[in-house]
């Protein structure tokens, strides 16, 4: 069911009240345009968990441009991690902060252009499930049906894998993250757009002002490579470090384990990723699940891997793909009952991981599709 184009407006509206109200104090406030848009643009049987309004503006704001328009966004609507139960003046200040404008010249100008971008995206949402029930598009990375699992068979048996189509720092009650990283463990900075990124900016501490209080990641890192005599060399391709997650804890994730596949290219700001490499960190990622898992109170049963590689290590979807499976399938063929999840941000990547439930065995021939 799409929205008509008219519903643009009605949409702004609403947006407006939601960055004056907050997240906290939605329940009961009568929002009938984003009620309809999260409903058109959630196929009946992919209903997410959590409020359908918040789920469907986070869903939206992942679709902006990352930088200053997706930041700015997040902290007018209060989906900065720290921030839902914000004022609404500390929230505009914010993000008047990151354009570097005053707070009345942000309300007048970026405030009603950043809303706007949002209520677009909301549209398309609506349109693009309603293209996917038409049989015109698949699951779509930006929708509301960010939720899959789909069966495959090994080894005799059928086994759940779960696939998410929506940013990593959305993930809910999974124990254990994979987290791509370079050999050093450096980890990019918190406003960049990497998985790692995202995630070292999902488990920090802020403030009420939205200062960072603790930055949990960099400091356990640097404490790992100390105990194992790492500090200021790089680590073997394919070592793995477990962290803890910080505030990402309050979303049920436990664990974050750092991957080394990225080899960084001397003289350039690129890195080189084998899919050997990421076979072997994949492996390592699981053995230390195994290791950890009754260690924690109850047990890590869940482990959730991005396609290792795919971004700035240049590897096709499909090679990122049989990389990772190629361990996640000798484990599971020996026989270990961990859930296993992926995380992606793009249909086209969502469907490759779902092609493996079809019995397509992933191909490094292909072409790369984003």
């Amino acid at each position: 069911m799409a929205l008509p184009p008219s519903d643009y407006t009605a949409l702004l509206a609403e947006l407006k009240e939601v960055r004056r109200a907050g997240l906290v104090r939605l329940r009961g406030r009568a929002l009938p345009a984003l009620e309809a848009a999260a409903q058109a643009a959630t196929a009946p049987s992919a209903r997410p968990s959590g409020a359908p309004i918040e789920v469907l503006l986070r869903c939206a704001v992942a679709r902006l441009d990352a930088g200053t328009l997706r930041s700015a966004a997040e902290y007018t609507l209060g989906l900065a991690q720290g921030t839902r139960d914000w004022p609404a003046s500390s929230r505009r200040a914010r993000a008047a902060s990151l354009y570097g404008v005053s707070v009345e010249r942000f309300r007048k100008e970026q405030e009603v252009m950043v809303l706007g971008q949002v209520a677009e995206h909301i549209v398309r949402l609506a349109a693009d499930a309603d293209a996917a029930d038409a049989g015109t598009a698949a699951v779509d990375g930006g929708g509301l049906g960010t939720h899959r699992t789909v069966e495959v068979r090994t080894a005799g048996r059928p086994v759940g894998l779960t696939v998410h189509v929506h940013p990593v720092d959305l993930l809910r009650d999974v124990d254990v993250i994979v987290s791509p990283s370079n050999v050093y463990f450096a980890l990019p900075e918190a406003f960049k757009s990497s998985i790692a990124a995202s995630l070292r900016r999902a488990t920090a501490v802020h403030g009420v002002t939205g200062e960072v209080l603790a930055d949990p990641l960099p400091a356990e890192l640097h404490r790992w490579a100390e105990r194992h005599g790492t500090s200021g060399r790089a680590v073997r391709p394919g070592t793995v470090a477990a962290t803890g997650a910080g505030a990402l804890t309050a979303q049920g994730i436990r664990r974050i384990y750092h991957a080394a596949i990225a080899v960084p290219r001397a003289g350039t700001n690129d890195y080189d990723v084998l899919p050997a490499d990421v076979t072997r960190a994949v492996s390592r990622a699981l053995a230390l699940l195994s290791e950890e898992h009754h260690r924690h109170s109850p047990p890590l049963r869940s482990v959730c891997f991005p396609l290792l590689g795919s971004g700035r290590g240049g590897l096709p979807y499909q090679v990122s793909l049989a990389a990772v499976w190629a361990a996640v399938e000798a484990e599971l063929a020996r026989g270990a009952r961990w859930d296993i999840h992926f995380v992606v941000r793009t249909p086209e990547a969502a469907a490759v991981v779902e092609r493996v439930a079809a019995g397509i065995r992933p191909a490094h021939n292909r072409r790369p599709t984003g």
